[in-house]
């Protein structure tokens, strides 16, 4: 939970970087609070609530995103390649600090 407050807190900010798990775990959050909302949204009959949600999570999602790019030492534009953005998601980051910043996993 601590991992998607963090991305939430770090709302629009594209540089630095991300590592697998708070990547994974805002993932995990995001996904159960979707169904979560969307469910009580669907049986008290206000479908627009779960779509304001949706927006709110989308620009700090696509921050996350681009900072787990960067720790593997792409640009966040291969966010948008399909599927080679997915295998980039599951790599282990750059040891050491890269062009984007220092190493997450050295703070911790």
């Amino acid at each position: 939970m601590n991992y998607y407050l963090k991305v939430l807190q770090n709302y629009a900010v594209f540089n630095g970087r991300a590592r697998r798990k708070e990547y994974w775990m805002f993932f995990l959050f995001n996904v159960i609070f979707a169904f979560a909302f969307g469910f009580i949204c669907g049986l008290l009959d206000v479908p627009n609530l779960a779509n304001i949600y949706t927006l709110a999570v989308l620009l700090p999602g696509i921050a996350v995103g681009v900072r787990r790019m960067h720790d593997v030492g792409k640009s966040g534009w291969f966010i948008l390649i399909p599927i080679y953005n997915l295998i980039l998601a599951f790599t282990e980051g750059d040891k050491g600090p890269n062009e984007y910043g220092e190493d997450p996993k050295a703070n911790m």
